[in-house]
């Protein structure tokens, strides 16, 4: 006999189940092109969260869904997305650029003017997001007046 059918099998634990289980609903996707299995939103060290954080963030949120169909000024989005501050939306903005979903073209103009755009990457997330929001904004007056 080989060692492997000596050795009892040692059940999974509860918690293996369910990490195992939550780690299969999002992490086994391929990206398109990629050999590389999809990052696991689960785990604790997972890169992914910090992009999950950018991308679903109150402002992250409304940044990108504002540019949706065109660029925008950084005036024009401070206007457009009330009750954002200056540093919130400069803030987010470089956040959003850093993490190649947002593209800042400044051009050399006196005043200088800069105007952002989604990245293509931008645009697909986008796509995702704002069914998200639609949803949200229908349904929000039953959520918050049930409370």
């Amino acid at each position: 006999m080989t060692a492997a059918l000596l050795t009892p099998a040692v059940p999974p634990t509860a918690d293996g189940v369910v990490r195992e289980r939550l780690a299969q609903l999002v992490g086994d996707a391929v990206p398109a092109g990629t050999e590389t299995q999809a990052a696991n939103v689960f785990a604790a060290g997972c890169a992914s969260r910090v992009v999950l954080d950018h991308v679903t963030s109150k402002w992250g949120v409304l940044v990108i869904v504002a540019l949706i169909e065109s660029s925008l000024r950084w005036g024009e989005l401070r206007r457009g997305i009330e009750g954002i501050s200056e540093k919130m939306l400069a803030q987010t903005l470089r956040t959003l650029e850093a993490d190649g979903l947002v593209h800042r073209d400044a051009q050399p103009t006196i005043p200088p003017r800069v105007d952002y755009s989604l990245t293509d990457r931008g645009h697909e997330l986008a796509g995702h997001l704002l069914p998200l929001v639609r949803w949200v904004g229908v349904n929000a007056g039953d959520i918050v007046g049930g409370r």
